[in-house]
This record gives C-alpha cells, structure tokens and sequence, in this order.
C-alpha cells in the first residue's frame, strides 16, 4: 500500500472512504523523468515524484486542511 498526498484547493469535493480515480502526467526536468497525478476530474494533483503507480486507483483515507488548503491523503494498492 502507498500513501501519497495531493492539494486540493476547494472543500468537500472528496471525503475519507472515497473511491478515487488518478491520471498520470509526464514532466521532463533538470532531475530526470517525473510524474505526476491527479484525482479525477481534476479534484487535486500531486506533487512531482520519480516513482510510478503501478495502478491509478486508490481511496482517500484523510482530508487535512491547512489555511485553505486541503491535503487529501490516498491509500494506493501496490
């Protein structure tokens, strides 16, 4: 199982037990090859990362919001 965190930038479009949906985007940077997600339809998106999801599915296991931003943390079947 993953855990991985995306920003989402307005309240209540996703809560804890949700079953999520992910698309992956592809960044070329100064670092290499990163990717990227985001929760259908364009709910939140993640940060860069160097390692791919083997499976873009998941379910939200938290919403946090930090001064009007909200994490949403997924659990991610690997």
């Amino acid at each position: 199982m993953r855990k991985m965190d995306f920003r989402m930038e307005r309240p209540g479009l996703v809560k804890p037990g949700d079953h999520v949906n992910l698309k992956e985007d592809v960044a070329n940077t100064m670092a290499g090859i990163m990717y990227y997600y985001t929760i259908r339809e364009a709910i939140a998106m993640s940060n860069n990362t160097k390692q791919r999801l083997k499976v873009l599915e998941g379910t939200v296991s938290d919403v946090i919001e930090e001064e009007g931003i909200f994490t949403v943390w997924v659990d991610i079947p690997e």
